[in-house]
């Protein structure tokens, strides 16, 4: 087949696509301010431009379920770099209990509650249950980083959502395809494993290679960095999935390896994930909304989406959370305020979008009421979310946060430059620097406050939003930045706790 797209067509479509991408961002800045998750924008924005507005058409089901899959792995991929690992660490055992005890109990109560109230075959109600029990990695990172929770709640909730894709990606994509009972119960248990397994040792295994390789390159530009970063878990998705292992499980544990690694300029790696998120984010949605069409939902479509949602959010994923109490130590408020968090987005749509592609009967259905129940719920839940953490008592206002750290590689001398940024809740506001009491062999050698630079000396006092230019050797690194962020979330009370 011969495509033919010439220079006046890719001007129409770069014209359009700038126009949506600006008002995209303009309208992350509205729903910041109204406390609704973006994502709602950006569905709007997809109907908007397809057949119910300016006629543009597109039911490629197969185009959707690729480019969903591409945008998830790059939207996981920025998950797992801005992930502190000492966040997560202490709470990863609750994670992946709820990604995978949690989504099993979910699932069935999806599903036995859709066969039995809604009429659906055993087939359908199992697509429904599996296409809506995972939380939204986008959905959590974006609505979740701007309520002031306590690191125990966030490092759950991010890892559960990083972590839940893989298996119901594989659940939904065995169901659709007839094969989930082919090797029976114990056979279909021993597949998720397998894949779920061989995709977090191939996500190890291109974490780490990867970061040693990143140390000992000196690459000729800083921006190349985030570049190469981002394609190694780019490779870790591909390279698992080649070998029939979860590569969504693979391309988030390679991202949380990378982006907790001593690596050169990982802000601006961050940074750099970050906006490639927002863009995967944007296209994903609009093409979400493009591909649905209103004028095919019913009255009947939004009362299954809406009873549907109420079970999922008052019975499954409540029953989900009290299930995986046994692996950590939450009280009831917290369990209580983990249920309510359980933000869907972009995931269940995407998922929705597999048994559409392998033309599951009435699959067509099933993805209008998960597009009816993720834009009523995810109104319900998103902007409630700060009101629910207060009134549950789990609401941190005065949580501190970390350190904007960035490091620059010093080849000649085996050293690190540090460009440490002293936040608005950093407790560094009013140390000394003698009383950061590094390292030997470590210096705070410039200070740049307010425009201007000051080199300081032992009694220089430091301010919020200042810039700190801190030498370290390499091998002094971690505990350099350990000491800083102690002294950041504790004040200059740390001296007394640590000699390091």
């Amino acid at each position: 087949m011969t495509l033919s797209f010439d220079a006046h067509q890719m001007d129409s479509v770069l014209l359009l696509g700038a126009v949506v991408m600006l008002a995209a961002i303009l309208a992350v800045r509205v729903s910041v301010g109204v406390g609704l998750p973006s994502l709602l924008l950006y569905l709007l924005m997809g109907v908007l431009l397809g057949e119910a507005g300016l006629g543009i058409e597109f039911e490629d089901a197969n185009v959707a379920h690729a480019l969903g899959f591409a945008a998830l792995v790059l939207i996981l991929a920025e998950g797992g770099l801005t992930t502190q690992w000492g966040e997560i660490r202490p709470v990863m055992k609750h994670g992946v209990a709820l990604a995978t005890v949690g989504v099993a109990v979910s699932v069935t109560v999806m599903a036995v509650g859709a066969h039995y109230l809604f009429g659906l075959d055993w087939q359908l109600a199992v697509l429904l249950g599996a296409v809506t029990s995972p939380t939204d990695a986008a959905a959590v990172f974006s609505v979740l980083r701007r309520v002031p929770l306590p690191r125990q709640l966030t490092g759950v909730l991010e890892a559960e959502s990083g972590l839940n894709d893989a298996p119901t990606v594989l659940l939904v994509t065995l169901v659709s395809t007839g094969a989930a009972l082919d090797h029976g119960v114990i056979g279909f248990v021993g597949i998720v494993l397998y894949e779920l397994a061989l995709g977090v040792a191939g996500g190890l295994l291109v974490g780490f290679g990867g970061a040693w390789v990143m140390r000992r390159v000196a690459l000729p530009s800083s921006g190349l960095y985030p570049i190469a970063v981002l394609s190694l878990t780019i490779l870790a998705y591909a390279g698992s999935a080649a070998l029939h292992a979860s590569g969504f499980a693979a391309v988030y544990t390679a991202a949380l390896v990378l982006g907790n690694s001593e690596l050169p300029h990982r802000t601006a790696t961050r940074s750099f994930s970050e906006g490639v998120a927002w863009l995967a984010q944007i296209g994903l949605f609009v093409m979400l909304g493009l591909l649905v069409s209103p004028g095919r939902i019913s009255l009947e479509h939004v009362a299954v989406a809406v009873l549907a949602g109420l079970l999922l959010t008052v019975v499954a994923r409540p029953l989900s959370v009290f299930a995986c109490s046994f692996v950590g130590r939450m009280d009831l408020r917290e369990q209580l305020f983990v249920s309510w968090a359980g933000l869907r987005g972009a995931v269940p749509i995407v998922l929705a979008t597999i048994p559409l592609a392998d033309a599951v009967p009435q699959s067509t259905e099933l993805f209008d009421i998960v597009f009816v129940m993720v834009v009523i719920y995810t109104l319900l839940t998103g902007p409630t979310l700060p009101w629910v953490a207060r009134v549950l008592g789990v609401a941190h206002l005065e949580e501190p946060r970390d350190l904007e750290v960035e490091a620059a590689p010093l080849e000649r001398i085996a050293a690190d430059l540090l460009q440490v940024n002293i936040t608005r809740k950093s407790r560094l506001h009013g140390v000394e620097v003698s009383e950061l009491r590094l390292p030997a062999g470590v210096s705070v050698s410039l200070i740049v406050r307010d425009g201007h630079t000051m080199v300081p000396d032992g009694r220089t006092v430091l301010r919020r939003g200042d810039d700190l230019l801190v030498v370290t050797p390499r091998k002094l690194r971690e505990a350099t930045e350990e000491r800083l962020r102690k002294v950041s979330r504790s004040g200059r009370v740390t001296q007394w706790w640590s000699d390091s």
